[in-house]
């Protein structure tokens, strides 16, 4: 069973800026697609980035985060991070990372959040003064 762990949210304001993690224990982040989405209660998940396998290494966003948000993964650790700048009341969301085990590729799921195989437990993010 795939395990993935994130952290980083909480309360910041307007315009400032946050980092998500996610982790995973016995799973390699690094041979899978992951991939961001987030959700508000009552709203349908909202794809926002994803991350090539480390052989690859390509990244893709969504226009509502393209150039605010930055998908990485660490350099020594089993951990991607979703580095968030110029936050927005409208970012307010339980963030969650998640992967596919099956083939699919972050082209094809960074636009279709309800197509990862896995995902963790969400870390609140609430954008406020």
């Amino acid at each position: 069973q795939v395990q993935l762990v994130e952290s980083g949210g909480g309360l910041v304001q307007p315009g400032n800026s946050l980092r998500l993690s996610c982790t995973a224990s016995e799973f390699s982040l690094a041979r899978y697609p992951i991939g961001w989405f987030r959700q508000v209660p009552g709203k349908e998940r909202e794809g926002l980035a994803c991350i090539s396998k480390s052989s690859i290494g390509t990244t893709y966003y969504t226009d509502s985060v393209k150039g605010r948000f930055t998908v990485s993964r660490g350099s020594a650790d089993n951990t991607v991070y979703l580095q968030m700048r110029n936050l927005a009341p409208d970012d307010s969301a339980v963030y969650y990372c998640a992967t596919d085990v099956v083939g699919s590729t972050c082209s094809y799921l960074v636009k279709r959040p309800n197509e990862y195989d896995y995902w963790g437990q969400g870390t609140q993010v609430t954008v406020s003064s």
